[in-house]
């Protein structure tokens, strides 16, 4: 006789997809909201949208000059490719990350008014991180074709590396835009922990400088290797610098399980953000 599913896992299965497409329902509001952020953003800039190119690039310079040639133990081939290759992605969490702290808590005249899937807030915040991350490639690739970098036979994954990486960022997101609405220490904890979280990832330093064995209370770690189990962030710009600065085929091992970490931190984040958005308007 063949196993019929518990029904309490095709009501699950049936909730998912009824979220799923009443987000796509809203997918007008999510372009109005990525829209009129990035008009915020770039309200009254004499530059406007060529920040997003001369931010990265300006910081690029900045980190050359301190650990390129003022930092003489640092010695790492084409040093400013290296950096841009780690600094764009580590941007694009950051900002996206500290974006989406106020996604809902900026938005309460809203929440409290007008029924709408609230989790679009931190997704039109990630969105709109996106498309400046995107921007950012043209200096990215001007410089790749610059330093004459060696491209990767993977290169055509770099759309997919983009789309777990978002995803990943869209969990992270979900997570702290909820504890934001009822701890607002959350967001002055997170500057500290994102300043912390930077220097913990390889974008201005190769991982290789780590010692490749520590002993802690009689116990001998890798750091190397934690640093890549324990920060997802690490791993994915590992991933990007073997496609567009080293030239590597990632391996497939390490690929994948980016990519599972990626989707567990988004499937949490999303049942974290959906179990307590009900509560948004009374908190707010």
């Amino acid at each position: 006789m063949a196993q019929t599913m518990p029904r309490g896992s095709r009501l699950r299965r049936h909730s998912i997809w009824l979220h799923l497409r009443e987000l796509y329902k809203y997918r007008e509001l999510i372009r109005n909201l990525v829209t009129g952020e990035l008009k915020a953003r770039y309200k009254n800039s004499v530059l406007g949208f060529f920040w997003s190119l001369l931010n990265p690039l300006a910081m690029m310079l900045v980190f050359t000059l301190i650990f390129g040639f003022l930092t003489p133990n640092v010695q790492i081939q084409r040093y400013p490719l290296y950096l841009l290759c780690g600094l764009l992605p580590w941007n694009y969490f950051s900002t996206s990350v500290l974006g989406s702290l106020y996604s809902v808590v900026g938005n309460a005249n809203l929440v409290k008014k007008v029924y709408f899937p609230r989790a679009v807030l931190p997704i039109a915040t990630v969105l709109s991180q996106l498309i400046n991350f995107l921007l950012a490639f043209i200096i990215l690739f001007a410089a790749l074709l610059v330093f004459k970098a060696d491209f990767s036979p993977w290169l055509w994954t770099l759309p997919i590396l983009i789309l777990i990486q978002t995803i990943f960022t869209l969990g992270v997101a979900f997570v702290l835009s909820t504890l934001n609405v009822f701890y607002r220490d959350t967001s002055m904890i997170m500057d500290v922990v994102m300043l912390a979280w930077f220097f913990l990832t390889p974008v201005f330093y190769a991982v290789d400088m780590l010692p490749a064995e520590l002993t802690i209370f009689n116990v001998t770690l890798n750091p190397q290797r934690l640093l890549y189990i324990l920060n997802p962030m690490a791993s994915l710009i590992n991933v990007y610098r073997d496609l567009l600065y080293w030239g590597y085929t990632t391996q497939l091992d390490f690929f994948v399980r980016t990519t599972v970490t990626a989707l567990v931190v988004f499937v949490f984040g999303y049942w974290f953000f959906h179990r307590y958005s009900a509560r948004f308007g009374e908190e707010l």
